[in-house]
């Protein structure tokens, strides 16, 4: 109850500091797939944790991620965004869903994202249908995204948002999107909202945007050697290559 009054005063970014915090990653690169999942760590439940909290911290405000049904944004305060867009949001969810479903299916066992990934690997499935480990490919690069995109904004809060969220697409997500998935997105992002909304909603009661830039400053280089030690262990995997239509 607690927890979720925090939320509702908009103090996401710092309950997604905290998560963040708890999210210990053990990576050593050397040796192939089959050796990975014996020397490489990445903790389930929280990571599925900062995932859900990342929908709450900008969910009040901006929603972006992808899947492998391709991009789509949810500017999400009051819109009238429509059922399509809805249907879209849904997908982040379903890839957040699959992984706990796995990890809840044996949880001793895939308290290890890496196990999941070792385990799909072996069986020939990782690259097939809706597997886990697309989900997992598509919920980091969605991360990847944000924390982009928090660091342009971070920087100057009186820029241009459109030109924000192009720039960080272009840099995370556009390599792996094919030409449907970049149409899209270019539809998306008629959506964007103007940059002191995002800003006031994503600030809480009690801070000013000073303290706001650095709470998010904060979160970003909790985010970073997170996120590049899952890019060497997706690559160890042969999956930071797959794209999208």
């Amino acid at each position: 109850m607690k927890r979720r009054r925090e939320l509702e005063m908009g103090s996401e970014i710092r309950s997604a500091i905290d998560e963040l915090s708890m999210v210990v990653l053990k990576v050593k690169p050397a040796g192939g797939p089959e050796q990975h999942s014996t020397c490489a760590y990445i903790p389930t439940k929280p990571f599925l944790s900062v995932c859900n909290l990342l929908l709450q911290v900008l969910g009040l405000s901006l929603l972006y991620f992808s899947s492998d049904h391709g991009p789509f944004i949810n500017w999400n305060f009051n819109y009238k965004i429509g059922p399509t867009m809805a249907v879209l949001r849904q997908d982040v969810h379903q890839n957040i869903q699959r992984l706990e479903k796995f990890y809840e299916s044996e949880p001793s066992v895939y308290s290890n994202v890496v196990e999941i990934l070792s385990k799909e690997g072996k069986e020939g499935k990782a690259k097939k249908g809706p597997s886990c480990s697309k989900a997992f490919v598509w919920l980091t690069r969605s991360l990847d995204f944000t924390v982009t995109l928090l660091q342009l904004l971070v920087e100057d809060f009186g820029r241009d948002m459109e030109q924000a969220v192009d720039e960080a697409y272009n840099i995370t997500l556009k390599p792996w999107h094919g030409w449907i998935s970049s149409a899209a997105y270019k539809v998306a992002l008629k959506l964007v909202p103007d940059i002191k909304d995002f800003i006031t909603i994503l600030m809480a009661e009690d801070e000013n945007q000073d303290m706001l830039k650095e709470e998010m400053r904060t979160l970003i280089s909790l985010f970073l050697p997170v996120l590049e030690g899952i890019r060497t262990i997706l690559k160890t995997f042969g999956l930071d290559r797959l794209k999208c239509t």
